[in-house]
């Protein structure tokens, strides 16, 4: 399992959650899982030193006209049996950030692929599949088939690149074919992104993984279209016999109220009473005003267009002026997101309470606390945020796309089926439209309730999740 991120040790999104709960699902079930990634400046500072590998120092890597040195550091992954190897190479990972935009970032994440495979051939470990997340990872595929090519080790080998967001693509001039040590394989990389003097790292994993999957069912569809495939969309035609959309799981550990440990008053579907004193908690944190019938509704999020918060404009103060009701913001991004959210802060400071940047306490205690959950995306590959709403009893207000389509059922309060409330057209309308519909269903409390029951009782676990992963592994593996 290859990534740029893994809970808790290097994590900006979903996709460090992801490759850590699906890498201890896989070991509970008695896989060998083995993680890799970069040994950043953040997790030494961390304190966090896991000895070297005997052998596994000072290992050499020649990339065009240079060569890297790299150590691995090996340990496990918190609450789990599953290896975690860290890539100590100073020269490339010592960096403020986990991203950078140095002009040799191309360098840095080609170079942990390479940084794989080298260990793979030193351990003497031949995985059955080597599974890339995100263009970060994604040229791991045709350094097999090229550079690595000769080594036996390597030959039942299969690989998976999962697109946790297709929006990112890792572009870079053709330049950096290189100083990556490709520039003899420049015949493996997309013509087209060559003519135009370019290369596209998720791209060319898409052309040469043996299967490709993505992050939920209806992402899957969505990014073989032109609106979502960020052209990309017909490369993904022609491999769509080889990709798969499978939901993300939740780690029920860290995100349920029965037993969060981040929350001060917990609760569970059998005793609802600690979601109210969650609900005063929350207004208070944020200085507002605690009323049992005013619905809190709450974000969690970046603050960016992807995350459809154009639409708020023309629909949330029309309801901030004529509801009862209140608004909890957890989030940072685009300065014009940020001024628009002070601007409801400070036109109606009784009802608005805004945290600017990311704080994971705050986090749980908006899932907790809140009586409606905002997720109004443009797109989403997946999500996690709605599927934590459902735990914490919170039903969220999505639009109908993604991963969002894919767990979040419109509620019908006359069959008592649902868990959330969905919209289908990207338009303010729309959404004040579904918030209407919203509160005229929170005067009915009895639906309520029920609406509440059905959504806590969605599993999205990587118990009910990680067997479709599993499938796809034996399939490659030939088991």
């Amino acid at each position: 399992m290859v990534g740029s991120e893994a809970a808790p040790f290097a994590k900006t999104g979903g996709l460090a959650d992801v490759i850590t709960g699906l890498s201890r699902y896989l070991a509970s079930q008695g896989h060998d899982v083995r993680v890799f990634l970069p040994y950043y400046k953040r997790i030494a500072e961390s304190g966090l030193e896991p000895p070297f590998v005997e052998h596994g120092k000072d290992i050499e890597v020649r990339c065009g006209g240079r060569t890297i040195r790299f150590s691995l550091r090996a340990g496990e992954l918190p609450g789990s049996k599953a290896k975690l190897y860290l890539v100590d190479c100073r020269e490339l990972y010592w960096r403020d950030g986990l991203y950078t935009q140095d002009g040799d970032e191309a360098l840095r994440f080609a170079f942990l692929s390479r940084a794989v495979l080298e260990t793979c051939q030193r351990l003497g470990w031949a995985p059955d599949v080597l599974h890339c997340n995100d263009w970060h990872t994604a040229l791991l595929p045709l350094y097999l088939k090229t550079v690595y090519q000769w080594d036996k080790l390597f030959a039942r080998t299969k690989t998976v690149l999962t697109i946790h967001n297709i929006g990112y693509q890792g572009m870079f001039p053709d330049s950096v074919l290189d100083q990556i040590g490709l520039n003899d394989h420049r015949a493996h990389v997309h013509h087209g992104d060559l003519k135009d003097g370019r290369i596209s790292f998720l791209k060319t994993g898409v052309l040469h993984a043996t299967k490709l999957t993505t992050v939920s069912r209806t992402y899957a569809k969505e990014i073989q279209t032109a609106e979502y495939g960020m052209g990309m969309d017909e490369l993904l035609r022609t491999r769509s016999h080889d990709l798969s959309g499978i939901v993300n799981g939740v780690d029920y550990g860290d995100w349920d109220p029965k037993g969060d440990p981040l929350i001060p008053h917990q609760y569970s579907q059998k005793d609802m009473s600690g979601k109210a004193r969650m609900k005063a908690a929350l207004l208070a944190r944020m200085g507002l005003s605690y009323e049992a019938k005013a619905p809190v509704f709450g974000v969690v999020s970046r603050l960016t267009s992807q995350k459809g918060f154009d639409l708020f404009a023309d629909s949330i103060p029309i309801y901030l002026q004529r509801e009862n009701m209140r608004l909890c913001v957890l989030g940072s991004g685009d300065a014009h997101h940020e001024k628009y959210f002070q601007w409801l802060r400070d036109t109606w400071p009784t009802k608005v309470g805004i945290y600017r940047g990311y704080h994971d306490e705050l986090a749980h205690w908006v899932e907790a606390g809140s009586d409606v959950f905002l997720m109004p995306s443009r797109y989403e590959p997946c999500g996690l945020n709605q599927m934590y709403s459902l735990r914490y009893g919170t039903p969220p207000v999505v639009r109908r796309t993604g991963g969002l389509a894919d767990t979040v059922q419109m509620w019908d309060p006359k069959a008592g089926t649902g868990t959330g409330f969905t919209f289908d057209e990207f338009s303010s309308h729309a959404l004040a439209a579904t918030l209407s519909w919203v509160f005229k269903n929170w005067a009915d409390q009895k639906g309520w309730q029920n609406l509440i029951q059905n959504g806590m009782a969605m599993d999205f676990s990587w118990q009910k999740q990680g067997p479709e992963y599993e499938a796809l592994y034996r399939g490659l593996a030939g088991v």
